[in-house]
Parts: C-alpha cells; structure tokens; sequence
C-alpha cells in the first residue's frame, strides 16, 4: 500500500482485523501534524468503529456540529443541524485530523502482520499475473498480491496505472489560517455567502478554529502570507487578531477531479489518488474513508482465498457513481455560497429564504437529506428486480440502533453483527430459514447469524426452535428494527462486512437468495468448515488470527 494516510491507515486496520499481512509505504517521515480536514459524518464514524478505534477517536470530535449560513449581512441564510443518528452515530462530527490520524496509526501496533515503512518512496512496480513487485528507492523490492494506491491528489500509483484524472481544478484561491486556542472559544461554525469575500469559520475540538478566506484575483499569494494581511481578514471575527496563536496558513485551490478508473488489474486506487473534491460539504475525508471501508473487506475475502478476484471489479463500480455525486454536490455549495456579484447574491439570497418558508423544503436541508447516500444499482448486491424498485433497500447501508441481547443491554448493533457477514432474520430462527445447506455455506464465511425479536421475546425460547450458540438473539429495544422491516416486506437480510445489505427477502426465498449472492459475490464457502462453531464475529476476523503467510501482503 502506497501512503499512510487517514484512507491508507484505515485500510490498513481493516486488513490487519483480517489478518492480512500489509505494508505501507510512506515517503514522508511521520504523520502530518496540522489540520486538514475538520469534519467526520456518521458513515466514517461507523468504520472506525468496525475497526475497533471508535473509543480512542470520540475525545478528538465534536458531535453534532450545526453548520450555519450567513448572507452579507451576518442574517442567517440557513442552518444544517441534522437530528437523526439512524447509523448510530451524529451526521456532523468536527475533529482534529492529526489526533484521529495517530490513532489510527496507533491501531496498527495490534497487528505484528502490519508494517510502516516511513521515509521510503515508490520508485516503480510491475504487475504480473500473480502479483505485483513494487521497487523503493532505498534499493528494497517489495512482492505483494495487490497494490493500493493511497497517495493523493498527485498520486505516483495512478500514473503508474496510466489512468485520466478527470475534472476542473477552480481557479480561484482560498486562503485557510488554523488557530489554537480559539479567540471565540464557542462552537459555533458558519459560512459566510457574503460577496465582497466569502469566508468560513470553523470550530474544531480542542480549541482550534479555522477560518477560510476567499483570495482576490489581484491579491497575490506573497500578500496571502503577509502577517499583516492575515490580521487584517482576521479583525472582523476577532477582538484582536494580533494576539492569536497561528498553527499554519496557506493558499490552496479546489480540484474536481475523479480517476478515469480505480482498478488496473492488481492495482486499485483510493481517496484522494482517486478522486478530488472542493471542502464545502467536507467529504474529502470521509470519501477516502468509505473507499476503504468498501475496499478492505473485498480484498481481505480475496486475498485470503474466500472470494474471485472478481469481486473487486465491485469496487470501482460501487465508488465511481457515489463519488462522482459527492463531487457534483461540493462543486454546487461552492458555486452557491463563492459568487462576488452583490445582484447575484442577493438574488441567490431571495432564493434561500424563500425555499426556507416552505417546511419540507426547510426540513431537506437542515436535515441534510440532499446529502448523496449511497445506493448500489450494481456491485456486490443482488437486487430482486431490474431495475430495484424504488422502496428495495438492497444496496443502501442497514440502519444501526441500540439492541439488547441475552448477555447485554445497550449495545451498538454493529458491536453485536461483528465484522463480518451477517444474515438478519426477522421474527423467524436463521437456522431454520436458511435450511441446512445454506446455512453451513455462510457459516464457514464467517457470517453471523441474528434472531431479531421484539423485546418483550428477547428471553423467550421456542420449544420447537434450533437457538444455538451459533444463532444471536437479538432483541429490538428501541422498536427502530420493526419500523424497517413494516416499510418493506422482506424479512431477511444478507449484510456486507460494511454494512451494506447484499440482499433482502421474504422468508421462504431465503435459501435461493443466499446461493445467488454466493454466486454473485464470487464468494467461496468452505463446506469442511460448515460444522464448526464460528461466534460472533466469524473465523476471518478474530484479532488473535495469525497472519496468511503464503498469500504474501495486500499492498
């Protein structure tokens, strides 16, 4: 793997929860230590909590971060204070990037099959039909299965790979000055839609603030570093901007830009390296975030022998649509808020207020409905129709409450599912549903089966049912389970290690639906292990398993 990034590091994790051996290659010397991106949405939160470092990562956030929008005048425009958590976790979260970004590193020390090689650079690779060998600059010739590129926006992987980086690249400049002990102190954070400079302020955890200043054609970046001139944007948010304590300021551009393919072969490409947006919705992060949350399970199944390599074509083909909607909304908010023409301005303005007055309206966006979620029409998914009908939520990430269970109360369901597949069965016994054949299939693919019961049956045993150890009650303790499957009427569902749901039905079809996705996913059960007992969270993800020696690395 090339770059120890937040999407690299992430990554990283995920195969190292698999045990897949993993090298990282890193050109610079250690982490970068000033703040790049400031915001964490719910989807990012959910991976880093399927990776076991949700805990070590809450201190440095700020959940539920409103996000405010002002006109000329400081007259609030509109406000995004999304309400609902249905993935267990607030939609806006700010955080301190570097802190996030050790412990992510940190994570890494629980693996000794996960290695760092810091200071070293990629200075060529060539793909065969078994592997690809990656030559360093220090003379070292690395031999892995795959190779990832997580190397940025100038990414040395995809011009290697020989891929288009298509898109614009704004020609306008922003100039971005973090401070550390925040002159306002409060956690507000607002974006200023004013023409004669638009601006963003921003409350990070640990009182750090960013402001964000668009920069003039006339102004030049020598005048964007002056002191003098950072005080002087300064002095309209704070009392007195010679007294505050700089952590960095520099000029930057916004890239729209998207990779003309994310998989040549044995090599692939995430986050940045793949794709590029402007920061007015801050998805950048959280894109490379659900890159590898969607990447490192399909190249852990690979790798360790459980999936066809066919399974990773999925990738590109799931990531490219979301991304590219993710770009075209970023590049949207920045056209909205960045006009410096006052009729135009004040013409966007009317606008605003004027969808505000009606209440769905006003609802879509405090509630950040217009945000893009993503929805696989193809992939690793069996739908039941072509195209899926409009209410199917195959495709689209299963929701996370709170459940009990007959060991504890309170818990996440993620925490409960494991990392792994996971086959739901509403009001019905797995085991019974799935029938002997298909049941021992996903066993030995270390999928998790889960009973989901009403809460007042989570203790009930059914003299006629199959419960075991390798079936989890799960009671529904929050009622959110029953409300999802009242609006559909499947009751069984296939769920990805990353949440996705690969497929739904009704009971009865649930045997076909699991040989379809078997077939569909290129996934390879193990009929020797049928009979043995897998837990929770499944044979390939245990944290104590040894690494796969003879598969070699993942990147």
């Amino acid at each position: 793997m090339i770059g120890a990034g937040p999407v690299g590091l992430t990554l990283a994790n995920v195969l190292g929860l698999q045990g897949i051996r993993t090298s990282i290659v890193e050109e610079r010397d250690t982490l970068i230590d000033y703040p790049r991106g400031v915001g964490l949405d719910d989807e990012s939160m959910r991976t880093f909590q399927s990776i076991g470092l949700i805990e070590a990562i809450l201190p440095h956030t700020v959940p539920n971060q409103i996000l405010r929008f002002f006109d000329s005048n400081r007259r609030l425009l509109v406000e995004m204070a999304p309400p609902d958590a249905r993935f267990g976790w607030p939609k806006r979260n700010g955080f301190v990037q570097p802190l996030v970004d050790a412990e992510l590193l940190r994570g890494l020390d629980r693996f000794e099959h996960v290695r760092v090689r810091w200071g070293t650079r990629m200075a060529g690779a060539e793909q065969d039909s078994t592997g690809v060998s990656v030559r360093l600059d220090d003379g070292d010739t690395l031999r892995a299965r795959y190779l990832i590129g997580c190397d940025g926006g100038r990414s040395a992987t995809r011009h290697l790979m020989g891929v288009s980086f298509e898109g614009t690249t704004s020609a306008t400049r922003w100039l971005v000055i973090d401070l550390a002990n925040d002159p306002l102190g409060h956690p507000n954070s607002e974006v200023g839609a004013d023409p004669d400079r638009p601006y963003a302020s921003i409350s990070i955890a640990h009182g750090i603030r960013r402001f964000e200043f668009m920069i003039h054609p006339e102004e030049t970046d020598e005048l964007a570093a002056d002191p003098a001139f950072v005080s002087r944007l300064l002095s309209t948010f704070v009392p007195d901007p010679d007294r505050v304590d700089i952590i960095r300021h520099r000029v930057y551009t916004h890239h729209s830009r998207i990779a003309g393919s994310f998989r040549a072969g044995r090599i692939l490409l995430a986050g940045d390296a793949a794709h590029l947006m402007p920061v007015w919705q801050g998805q950048g992060y959280n894109s490379g975030i659900r890159d590898a949350g969607n990447l490192g399970w399909k190249l852990a199944a690979v790798v360790d022998g459980r999936a066809g390599d066919a399974l990773l074509d999925s990738y590109d083909t799931e990531r490219r649509k979301h991304a590219r909607a993710m770009i075209d909304l970023s590049t949207l908010v920045g056209r909205v808020i960045s006009p410096t023409n006052r009729t135009v301005a004040r013409l966007r303005d009317g606008l605003i207020r004027a969808a505000a007055i009606v209440p769905s309206l006003r609802r879509y966006v405090l509630e950040m409905r217009f945000k893009p979620m993503p929805r696989y029409e193809e992939g690793a998914v069996v739908h039941a129709s072509t195209p899926p009908a409009p209410d199917s939520a195959v495709g689209t990430l299963l929701i996370q409450p709170t459940v009990d269970t007959r060991t504890g109360t309170g818990l996440r369901f993620d925490d409960v599912a494991g990392t792994g597949f996971a086959v739901l069965c509403w009001n019905n016994d797995p085991r019974i549903i799935l029938g002997a054949e298909q049941f021992a299939a996903w066993k030995s693919l270390g999928a998790t089966f889960i009973a989901l019961r009403p809460n007042t049956q989570l203790h009930w045993d059914d003299p006629n049912g199959s419960a075991d150890d390798d079936v989890v009650i799960v009671g529904d303790r929050t009622g959110a389970f029953k409300q999802f499957f009242d609006a559909r009427t499947d009751s069984v569902v296939f769920l990805r290690p990353d949440r996705c749901i690969a497929g739904s039905c009704v009971a009865q079809r649930a045997p076909e639906l699991g040989a379809r996705l078997i077939a569909a996913l290129d996934l390879h059960p193990s009929p020797a292990e049928g009979g043995e007992s897998n837990g929770a969270t499944g044979p390939v993800l245990h944290l104590a398993q040894p690494a796969a020696e003879p598969a070699g690395p993942a990147g």
